[in-house]
């Protein structure tokens, strides 16, 4: 691969860095030539290479120099990025009816994105809200989920390892993200079309090794910053005393204590080097069956009920390991349910939940919908989009996790008991409900830091397997969305309770974007150990030379500027006042905080809990399934259900409580992330967005009203608020539904009968234009 170079004259000082990143470069071309990928347009016609540094003396900030591209033929590259290969005269279609429009441009492929560049391109349209990293035209090679060329007329899948016949006339890149991109390669050179095809299939659908990806690349070039607490105070959970602080919040620190068994991941490389365990456990219990069977604690409610969960333990084992699987625990049970002050129950999530196969199976149909080639394909599907939904099964899904923590909830807060949430490896849905049931119940966990301090908590630093159920490796091996479950049942959420979230649904938008952009370290690994252990940088001996300091995802300002920061707020959240701050209620006596009672305790509802046969804590644990009789009892789910009730009978709290509604209907589709990228999908100047922006008008205009009475500007100010008011409205009719992220499209096919009583521009500055009493918000 030949990179052109331009060099001028830089300090000593500069030259290093630069000579160690053309180092880089050579030693991927190599790799390239030897994939047979070559260079692309960058093979032609070599010139007289001259070289330019972009490497200023003057000192800068190193946050900025990290975000600083490098152009290298006319591509801006990111520090470890390196062009391999590109095919110019490739066009660029566009999505309408018979697709035969499109922009002419080149296609280049990076060890980080596929990108388009336009010969057209100019800044004088650029979004309001725009990302620093991942442009409109530019796809990271996770987000690529399928691959499609048409040969003679016939479209067929590209899958890795299959030689190409021949070269094709088009191709179709499918994106994680729902976008659809559709290239004519009809006008380029053959061996350019041969190295792009390949280059793109090897790169995206190949599978590799961790150290490939370009997050190691990235963090290797990129000038490193520290991130102050005071910018960032996302709880990382990654010391003692972040578990510290959060027992103290929770007032869980009386019954619970932090353990560090595991600092140096000698216990399991599947747990955290700290985590929460009941005060009474002996650590060395720990080290039994690795952390198998050891309820580990997750939150505290205000009844002090508290929420745990649990791996299995083995199940193929012989008669002697049962007995001593048995006496194991009994010895842990204790340390949960001392009658009769405490209770346990055990939700065994294998069981009533879907299996990981189902949920792939279910979003693999279910985004199918979204991905549409063109307007026609749209309204094709159109008459029967509802039928297909409904056989995607991946809306059940969603409403059956919400149930799930419906249920659990009822048993922390209505009948105030422990919960202990059991999975075979306890690092998928026991992540799910686990934290939708804090989200549910904890207002902390609904601002941005606390939820974003949520998902360190229990998805991060509890072992999720982002690594292999993101399938970022290319192996296929044990890919299901989990965590995009968790973020749709959020989404429902703020939905139907707008009020009670201090992050917006574009917040959640983004953060599911995110999880496929490999500079941060965030969803890029199985387990804290997998971390830690690809920290370590070596030299050629093998000797440790130094340690790698990843970027993390929560640092936004990496990927936007601050004026698009704004967009990640919710400008209707109900903060909780500052008297209801600092008042300190008076807080309920649990059971365990109860004097012991004068008369005799109640006997427990279940059978042989503490009679000498294994109660269902043991036998649910020993693979019996007896939790799933106890959780379909008719007790427990009329409890569920008249608590269900009661709740949505009563006046909402938007910082205590919340329960979402789940029947049918209320479970809807996050349109935001789904159909932003249809423009037959969006509504001019509708949805959530003009409501929201009307609201933050109505708000303008009070503040202005307060700064006049209390400062009583000149008259000047106030037309220029007026102004400012009039200007803004108009911006939010000509907005689509789908906005920020999506620009209303007008060029697009209608069906036969209209649904839209837009007719023209002129007909929406009309409505701009009208007085408040006249405009119905329902309508819009």
């Amino acid at each position: 691969m030949a990179v052109r170079w331009a060099w001028s004259e830089c300090p000593l000082e500069r030259a290093a860095p630069v000579c160690e990143y053309l180092s880089r470069i050579a030693s991927v071309s190599a790799a390239g030539d030897m994939l047979g990928l070559g260079s692309g347009g960058a093979a032609k016609s070599p010139k007289q290479p001259s070289f330019v540094s972009y490497l200023t003396p003057e000192e800068i900030d190193v946050k900025e120099k990290a975000e600083q591209p490098i152009k290298v033929d006319d591509v801006l590259l990111l520090p470890g990025e390196m062009l391999l290969c590109e095919a110019s005269n490739v066009f660029k279609m566009s999505q309408d009816e018979g697709s035969q429009r499109g922009v002419c441009g080149r296609l280049v492929c990076t060890n980080f994105k596929i990108t388009f560049l336009s010969e057209d391109s100019s800044e004088d349209n650029a979004p309001e809200f725009k990302n620093k990293i991942v442009g409109e035209n530019d796809i990271t090679l996770q987000c690529v989920d399928q691959l499609y060329a048409v040969f003679d007329d016939k479209k067929k899948v590209l899958i890795s390892g299959a030689p190409l016949k021949k070269y094709p006339e088009r191709l179709f890149i499918y994106c994680k993200d729902f976008r659809v991109f559709h290239f004519c390669l009809s006008y380029a050179k053959e061996d350019e079309v041969n190295r792009i095809v390949n280059g793109i299939i090897h790169h995206t659908l190949s599978p590799k090794r961790l150290k490939l990806i370009f997050l190691f690349p990235y963090t290797e070039a990129a000038p490193r910053y520290i991130a102050t607490s005071a910018k960032d105070p996302t709880v990382l959970f990654e010391k003692q005393k972040d578990w510290r602080t959060e027992l103290d919040r929770s007032k869980g620190n009386l019954f619970y204590k932090v353990s560090s068994i595991n600092e140096s991941y000698k216990v399991s490389e599947r747990l955290p080097p700290h985590f929460v365990v009941p005060a009474t456990l002996q650590e060395e219990s720990v080290y039994k069956f690795q952390g198998r069977g050891i309820p580990f604690w997750c939150w505290s409610s205000q009844h002090g009920a508290a929420l745990f969960k649990m791996a299995s333990l083995p199940k193929e084992v012989d008669d002697s390991s049962i007995q001593d699987q048995r006496s194991f625990l009994a010895s842990v049970e204790k340390t949960l349910h001392r009658p009769p002050y405490e209770e346990v129950r055990i939700e065994d999530l294998s069981v009533t939940l879907p299996s990981l196969s189902e949920i792939q199976v279910a979003y693999t149909r279910f985004k199918q919908l979204f991905l549409i080639d063109n307007s026609t394909d749209f309204w094709d599907t159109d008459s029967k989009w509802f039928s297909l939904l409904n056989t995607s099964n991946w809306l059940e899904i969603i409403r059956q996790c919400l149930k799930k923590a419906i249920e659990v909830i009822e048993l922390l807060e209505n009948q105030k008991i422990n919960v202990v949430l059991k999975e075979d490896t306890a690092f998928d849905f026991c992540c799910v409900i686990s934290s939708l049931v804090q989200i549910m119940m904890d207002p902390h966990y609904r601002t941005r830091c606390g939820f974003q301090s949520l998902i360190q908590k229990e998805w991060v630093m509890g072992g999720h397997s982002f690594l292999d159920r993101c399938n970022h490796l290319r192996n296929n091996d044990g890919e299901a969305p989990v965590f995009l479950l968790f973020l749709d049942c959020v989404w429902q959420l703020v939905h139907q309770y707008p009020l009670a979230f201090e992050f917006s649904e574009t917040y959640l938008t983004v953060l599911s974007d995110s999880i496929n952009i490999p500079i941060f370290s965030t969803f890029f690994f199985n387990s804290p150990c997998q971390k830690d252990a690809h920290k370590r940088v070596e030299d050629g001996s093998g000797r440790q030379r130094g340690s790698l300091s990843f970027y993390s995802v929560w640092d936004w300002s990496v990927q936007f500027e601050l004026k698009a920061l704004t967009f990640l707020r919710n400008p209707l959240y109900v903060e909780k006042s500052k008297q209801e701050k600092s008042r300190k209620g008076a807080r309920s006596k649990h059971h365990r905080q109860l004097s012991l009672p004068l008369t005799q305790s109640k006997s427990s509802n279940k059978r042989g809990f503490f009679k000498e046969e294994p109660g269902p804590f043991i036998k649910s644990l020993l693979g019996k399934r007896i939790s799933k009789l106890i959780s379909a009892s008719d007790e427990v789910l009329s409890n569920y259900q008249v608590f269900y009730e009661n709740w949505h009978r009563k006046p909402i709290d938007f910082n205590g409580l919340i329960l979402p509604h789940i029947e049918g209907p209320d479970i809807c589709i996050w349109a935001q992330r789904h159909l932003r990228w249809i423009p037959e999908a969006q509504v001019l100047g509708g949805g959530n967005v003009a409501s929201t922006q009307r609201m933050l008008e109505l708000i303008d205009e009070i503040e202005g009203l307060k700064i006049e009475l209390t400062e009583r500007p000149m008259l000047s100010y106030r037309t220029s608020k007026e102004n400012d008011v009039d200007s803004r409205r108009k911006k939010s009719v000509r907005r689509s539904s789908l906005y920020p992220f999506a620009q209303f499209h007008m060029n697009c096919v209608r069906p036969s009968i209209s649904t839209t009583t837009w007719r023209s521009w002129e007909a929406e500055d009309e409505l701009v234009n009208r007085d408040d009493e006249d405009t119905d918000l329902g309508i819009i």
